[in-house]
């Protein structure tokens, strides 16, 4: 357990390219929503799960955005607000192959950073990330400056990001980032999953 971190799933898209809700997709008899909670469940103490609205049937404490249409920055503000530990790990809930081994790997690099981010493909995974709670108000900043991307926010930050090579010693397909955003991503995750 990684006990001075608290699980932040981010459940309040819109899932417009998906063309229905990403959460409620069941796959493997779970939904993506269950899924990632189970896995964050077996690492850290504490879950909860940021959305825009209460959802019902969800048996973890959730959290309202403090903003509305703030996307994934306001969710992970309100998480970090909510939490009473020092890091949060932010995860969205699309990503149903997140491993504990990558989750792990990404806690020891911590140190004195705000966030600890791994880059996939030349691209930052904002939302596969731990923060510190230091990192609340430079997120609010940017914010309410406009700018809705955690890409923009994590440019407040002192952040260490992880390159491929240090994440494919605990996950070599690098299945961990592949998340769902359309039916076809969600065909090619049936289709993983039977392989795994």
């Amino acid at each position: 357990m990684i006990a001075d971190c608290t699980a932040l799933i981010l459940a309040g898209g819109d899932s417009r390219r998906m063309g229905q809700d990403k959460a409620a997709l069941v796959l493997d008899g779970k939904t993506l929503l269950e899924r990632v909670t189970a896995t964050m469940q077996a690492i850290f103490p504490k879950v909860i799960v940021s959305v825009r609205q209460l959802r019902s049937g969800v048996e973890v404490p959730q959290v309202c955005d403090e903003q509305d249409a703030g996307g994934p920055l306001a969710g992970l503000i309100a998480g970090l607000a909510r939490t009473d530990t020092r890091w949060v790990f932010a995860v969205a809930c699309d990503m149903p192959f997140v491993t504990q081994a990558v989750v792990a790997q990404l806690a020891t690099l911590r140190g004195v950073h705000q966030a600890v981010v791994p880059l996939v493909g030349g691209y930052p995974q904002p939302l596969a990330a731990f923060y510190a709670t230091s990192a609340l108000e430079a997120m609010r900043a940017s914010l309410a400056a406009g700018d809705k991307s955690l890409r923009g926010g994590l440019k407040k930050l002192d952040v260490r990001y992880v390159g491929e090579d240090e994440l494919r010693a605990c996950d070599p397909q690098l299945r961990s980032f592949f998340d769902l955003d359309t039916p076809q991503d969600f065909q090619a995750a049936q289709q993983n999953s039977k392989c795994a």
